[in-house]
């Protein structure tokens, strides 16, 4: 029998006898620089079938709930100084002093400000490489759950609303609480209400 190789264009594969099989791909979706695309799981935890690959098989450990709550508070501290600063540039924040207290009143121009700002901070970092200045500082990045890519500035933005119109608007912190506080106790993904809004997870980069 003859051992040549078959002529090119005949359709016949190479006769591989060494019996090995070809090696698995090395590293993980979530090493994968930005802008490459990793290969698909088959299927959607929130509904749309199996995993072929469990996606926390492939990713770094998650974030711990306590890091992010000080990442989170850090971020709010930045935001909140701007907030303050462009309240008072626009007259917007009014103040009386006396030896007993400082009152301060919220007009809804003040809320709106509020809102822009956490929201376009939120988006902006998230969807440049993952990582708010807060969670840089404490070594997190916000990854999709599907693949472990940084998000998209859309699901940046829905993260983003879902957890900062509400605290603007209407529950201040008792939202900001029960969003993120849902992560100490959500399995297996840890994640927060605006998480799971987005499909987003937080992982550590330590």
């Amino acid at each position: 029998m003859s051992t040549e190789p078959p002529p090119p264009g005949s359709g016949q594969a190479p006769d591989d006898r060494s019996g090995k099989e070809p090696p698995p791909p090395s590293g993980s979706p979530y090493d994968a620089p930005h802008g490459h695309e990793p290969p698909p799981y088959a299927g959607d935890p929130y509904g749309g079938g199996p995993y072929n690959t469990d996606p926390l098989a492939g990713m770094p450990p998650l974030a711990g709930s306590g890091k992010r709550v000080l990442a989170r508070i850090i971020d709010m501290v930045i935001v909140g100084i701007v907030a303050v600063l462009l309240g008072w540039a626009f007259g917007l924040i009014q103040y009386t002093t006396s030896a007993e207290r400082i009152q301060y009143a919220k007009s809804l121009g003040q809320e709106v400000i509020v809102a822009v700002l956490y929201v376009a901070y939120d988006t902006f970092f998230t969807a440049r490489n993952g990582q708010t200045p807060g969670k840089q500082l404490m070594k997190l990045r916000t990854a999709n759950l599907s693949d472990g890519s940084t998000p998209t500035t859309q699901t940046s933005l829905l993260r983003a609303a879902v957890l900062w119109i509400p605290f603007a608007f209407c529950c201040a912190c008792i939202w900001t609480i029960i969003a993120g506080g849902w992560s100490f106790f959500d399995r297996p993904y840890k994640q927060g209400l605006h998480d799971k809004a987005a499909k987003t997870v937080v992982v550590s980069t330590a």
